[in-house]
């Protein structure tokens, strides 16, 4: 028979997500839900692609450069990016405060590669939001 080692036990599964986070289950302040996060990715997109037309002939190199731009510049200043605030969501650092400079270039570049931004945990967390620290959430 095997011995046991004394390391530390899996924690539990969580039973909703951002209970991990300490965020509540429904409500103000718990974890945008994937409707609300891909609708609000259509939104920004979209904007982007109409902003590239506009100006630049459709070029999808412009639309990218265009959507990681809103979100760099929105997500520190009004909390979130159109689409987000729209939806009634906004981006915070898990650590409480100001959300700083870094996070969203991370989170732009993250979800410009599109892989990162699919790959959730038990939490709904992105790996763009794991990676910088931060959390979709709904607006209290």
């Amino acid at each position: 028979m095997p011995e046991r080692s004394s390391a530390t036990p899996a924690p539990l599964p969580s039973r909703y997500p951002g209970e991990r986070l300490g965020l509540p289950e429904t409500g103000p302040r718990s974890i945008g839900r994937a409707g609300r996060r891909i609708a609000a990715l259509a939104i920004d997109y979209a904007c982007a692609a109409l902003i590239a037309l506009a100006f630049f002939d459709y070029d999808p190199l412009a639309i990218l450069i265009i959507f990681a731009s809103v979100q760099i510049l929105f997500v520190p200043t009004i909390g979130g990016s159109p689409g987000h605030r729209i939806l009634g969501m906004r981006v915070v650092a898990l650590r409480g405060g100001w959300i700083g400079v870094w996070r969203p270039i991370v989170r732009a570049v993250l979800l410009t590669l599109v892989i990162p931004a699919v790959i959730w945990d038990s939490d709904q967390r992105g790996f763009h939001d794991k990676l910088a620290g931060t959390a979709l959430i709904r607006n209290p």
